[in-house]
């Protein structure tokens, strides 16, 4: 079986015996089968396995080392802890346990030896016997085994090159194979053929499905069209689309052929103080614009409002696909290195090299547009269409950042699954050439749903009370996205989905259009394994892993009853008057603006927008917008919306969640990204888990001076002349009322106001002692400074020195002494 030297080996094939013993036990018809302590599933069969087996935990694990036995299956890695309870072979199946890594997940092999690191290909030949075994995985973990001195060399040589010749996709057919491997069995089908789906989320499969997310929105004005029930209109957009009430679908028919792949604008979601959220693909400029279907298309257009119409165009602020697969790419390198090469960054440049990457740079881009577009739906009785060119990428990102800051519904898990079953899989978003599972287009590669999650994890990690689901929900939604398991990933649209589940292909006639059409040597076997849908997490993880998806959120008041959308309390205070009606502007950059070739058949020379029913645009008007749209800072809030402490402001639940997006407010997800960290970059023998990692220890130790700080600052005594700030909970929206201009600008302080001299506080809002920490945080010495009226919040670095000559803080000084005077500058300064 092995030839060469002592030293060099060289893997031929599996022994005769072991293939037909574990080719034999696929035969099984049980639900489930214990092998060697393995509980498989149906039809999965064990190719190799290795006793006497360390696993190096992680910091969520409780660090230290687990032994146990690892096996290798045409499916997964999976490691069987020693001490395990004994699998119930009545339990549903569950395609992942705790300590399993799918195939489809492995990125590369990393064999460590005696002062020396390989990275292991089929074709590799090794000349030492490898000490451990490192799995860099594709959702950024990083997975090391340490092999014992007393586990056979033959079974070490084997599972290292059982794993490098499975987990490989050498073939676009790999895939399916991977697929077959888990979900192929008889029994396996069967089991996922009965499986019910969550009856608490909202599927949009279906127009009730549609009518009763109008109906949550209270949008009466809309309706469900089937006009593209067969995907004849376009091919990328879901069976059923909301359209205006006005519109039929005769007249809806003609104003596909103008935008680009036929993404009419839609809606997507209702403010409730009478704002619709619409989403649109850019104009085809070279089609002719005949007098009907200028009607048809401002009636689309501008939905239910009569008066104003915000374009949002997206392209030219946010990243581009390629953009973020960059920043991507380069935020993996940071995290995870190449231990194979031995290329590290040095400590000192590990922070710019961050910002280097521009993720965090994208991912403050997306949340300030999204935040852009929480304030104008806020205003009121306007439209807003976000516009671009696709509308499949950063169209998605958008709305759906709106709608998880504005909507309390979809903070929550079931709300949550629905947005994104919504705006991303129904909505048309390109998931099989975006994750690249083929790894066979490249160019096409781009993890734009990850940077969407990011940005979440950004608000979750400013407003933590607000928000039902937990990290522990975003980051299982994260790794689920690298398993080539599910529906909801493994296609580009419904209609790629619907010929799948259907085996139905389609043929185009000019008389017909597009029709469905069975194909008996279709390229989709009727034998392929029904795929489920990411939701069913029951198929992934333990009812206990579940648990911690969710948290309990305060109650909150309820609002006043709507009428049409609209908030029944003075609805006319929000009224769009000094705009002209049917006015329709353009968002970019910050700035709003009236370009001539926004619409073109407004621009167009033929004069045929002459004879349209709508007036035209005069940029007087476009002052007079951005009062009207910062004026919704200084509205006063209904009594019942008022908050009964006083202290935490008004408690609208669809006041929009603005999150500070300055310096070290925006921090990088450390249990996502860096969970692997440690492990990729220090490999040794196990030791006592009494001993922690020097990067813990030092943790430790700013934390301690942290604490003596606020110590000394808190023995000092109060200046009684002073005024104690209020105490503001750091869940709450700390952008309200806080800045000037548009949103994230800091707002002057008072002249003549006192401050008083407090305890520092906390460093940042994402409270890094216990959650992930940004590494672009502020140092301890440098407090974040407020006003005793509650109102102002401001950063350090967003003062001038002008405006502040006596806001350093200066060390408690012994007994009743007054602190020195000094003209020359320190270091909180």
């Amino acid at each position: 079986m092995l030839t060469g030297s002592k030293t060099t080996f060289k893997v031929r094939q599996m022994l005769p015996d072991i293939k037909e013993r574990m080719l034999s036990q696929s035969g099984g018809n049980a639900r489930s089968r214990d092998v060697f302590g393995l509980r498989c599933l149906p039809g999965e069969c064990v190719l190799q396995r290795a006793v006497m087996v360390r696993k190096k935990l992680t910091a969520r694990e409780g660090r230290g080392w687990l032994s146990g036995t690892l096996f290798c299956t045409h499916f997964r890695v999976a490691f069987v802890p020693q001490d395990s309870p004994k699998p119930d072979d009545n339990a549903d199946p569950v395609l992942l346990g705790d300590h399993d890594v799918a195939l489809a997940s492995i990125e590369k092999v990393v064999v460590v030896g005696p002062n020396r690191t390989k990275l292991v290909t089929p074709n590799s030949s090794l000349k030492f016997t490898p000490e451990e075994l490192v799995l860099y995985c594709r959702d950024l973990r990083v997975i090391c085994f340490l092999f014992d001195r007393l586990t056979p060399d033959a079974q070490v040589i084997e599972m290292t090159y059982t794993i490098a010749k499975t987990y490989q996709p050498l073939k676009p057919g790999s895939v399916l194979s991977f697929q077959n491997a888990a979900l192929g069995s008889v029994e396996m089908k069967q089991f996922l053929s009965n499986r019910r789906r969550d009856t608490h989320m909202n599927w949009f499969e279906s127009a009730s499905d549609w009518e009763q997310e109008l109906e949550r929105c209270c949008s009466t004005n809309w309706r469900v069209s089937t006009v593209n029930d067969r995907f004849e209109m376009s091919t990328s957009l879901p069976r059923f689309i909301v359209v205006p009430q006005k519109v039929l679908d005769t007249e809806l028919k003609k104003s596909f052929a103008h935008f680009n792949e036929g993404r009419i604008p839609r809606w997507c979601w209702r403010h409730p103080r009478g704002s619709d959220l619409l989403r649109m693909a850019s104009f085809q400029n070279n089609i002719y614009h005949e007098k009907d279907d200028i009607r048809n298309l401002e009636l689309i257009l501008f939905g239910c409002q009569s008066s104003l119409c915000v374009v949002v165009e997206l392209g030219e602020e946010l990243p581009s696909p390629a953009d973020i697969q960059l920043a991507h790419s380069r935020l993996r390198a940071l995290c995870l290195g190449d231990i194979s090469t031995s290329v590290t960054v040095p400590d000192d440049k590990w922070l710019s090299t961050l910002e280097g990457t521009h993720w965090l740079d994208y991912t403050r881009s997306c949340l300030k547009k999204a935040s852009e577009v929480a304030c104008l739906l806020r205003s009121g009785h306007l439209t807003v269409a976000l516009q671009e060119a696709e509308d499949r990428d950063m169209s998605c990102v958008v709305s759906s950042l709106v709608q998880v800051m504005c909507d309390p519904h979809c903070r929550t898990q079931h709300g949550f699954q629905s947005l994104v079953q919504k705006e991303w899989v129904m909505a048309g978003h390109r998931f099989y050439n975006r994750i690249n599972y083929h790894r066979d287009n490249d160019k096409e590669e781009a993890p734009v749903f990850l940077l969407f999650l990011d940005c979440v994890w950004q608000l979750w990690s400013q407003y933590p009370s607000r928000f039902q689901l937990t990290d522990d929900f975003l980051l299982a939604l994260h790794d689920s996205i690298h398993l080539p398991l599910f529906s909801s990933f493994l296609a580009n649209c419904q209609r790629e989905r619907c010929k799948r589940s259907q085996n139905l292909g389609q043929c185009y006639t000019p008389v017909n259009g597009w029709r469905d059409l069975l194909h008996p040597d279709s390229s989709s076997d009727t034998c392929d394994p029904p795929l489920p849908p990411v939701w069913d997490w029951a198929l992934q993880y333990s009812k206990q892993r579940q648990a911690r998806f969710t948290q309990p959120v305060p109650q909150t008041v309820p609002v006043q009853p709507l009428l049409n959308g609209n908030l029944n309390t003075n609805p006319d205070t929000h009224r769009l008057t000094d705009t002209t009606p049917g006015s329709v502007f353009l968002l970019s950059r910050g700035t709003f603006s009236c370009p001539t070739n926004l619409l073109p058949w407004r621009s167009s020379s033929s004069g045929v927008y002459r004879k349209s029913h709508r007036r035209a645009l005069s940029s007087e008007n476009v002052p007079g917008l951005e009062r009207l749209l910062k004026a919704w800072a200084l509205t006063e809030f209904p009594q019942s919306l008022t908050s009964t402490s006083g202290t935490q402001g008004p408690l609208d639940p669809y006041e929009p969640l603005l999150p500070l997006l300055m310096g070290p407010c925006v921090g990088l997800w450390r249990e996502c990204y860096l969970r692997g960290a440690l492990h990729a970059q220090a490999f040794s023998h196990p030791i006592s888990a009494n001993h922690p990692h020097p990067v813990e220890r030092l943790a430790q130790e700013v934390q301690q001076l942290k604490d003596k700080l606020a110590k000394v600052s808190t023995d000092t005594p109060p200046n009684p002349a002073a005024k104690t700030a209020e105490p503001r909970g750091a869940d709450t929206n700390l952008n309200h009322n806080t800045n000037n201009g548009t949103f994230l600008f800091p707002a002057s302080r008072p002249q003549g106001t006192a401050v008083p001299r407090a305890a520092p506080p906390p460093i940042s809002i994402n409270h890094q002692t216990t959650r992930g920490s940004a590494p672009t945080s502020a140092p301890p010495s440098r407090p974040s400074h407020r006003d005793n009226s509650g109102n102002k919040h401001t950063f350090l670095f967003g003062h001038s020195s002008e405006s502040r000559p006596d806001q350093r803080y200066h060390p408690a000084a012994p007994g009743n002494s007054k602190l020195p005077k000094s003209n020359g500058p320190s270091i909180a300064s």
